[in-house]
């Protein structure tokens, strides 16, 4: 997959293949989690002051804290990967002619 940047609020971008998981802030073991991610210095804040929204989990084991909807910034990744595979498909169908 190739490096698609992924908007999650305020001019802040993540790599959309480095995205494992985007989940709600308000569970117990979520906020374990972004506390362990605090503590190991693996916490990224991109709220800007604004009320966390959203939780990015990313395969480097990194927390990113988000503004933005979960399903605003699930369906921007879910674009980003769409988008990606129909592009390797049309660049395999010109291979084969």
């Amino acid at each position: 997959m190739k490096n698609s940047l992924v908007n999650i609020g305020f001019g802040n971008v993540v790599s959309a293949g480095r995205v494992v998981a985007v989940v709600n802030p308000g569970s117990s073991p979520i906020k374990k989690l972004r506390d362990e991610a605090r503590e190991q210095g693996k916490l990224i804040d991109a709220t800007e002051g604004k009320k966390t929204r959203s939780i990015i989990v990313t395969d480097s084991d990194h927390i990113i804290l988000s503004a933005i909807q979960v399903e605003t910034i699930a369906q921007r990744v879910s674009g980003r990967m769409t988008a990606e595979l129909k592009g390797n498909e049309e660049t395999d169908e010109t291979k084969k002619r």
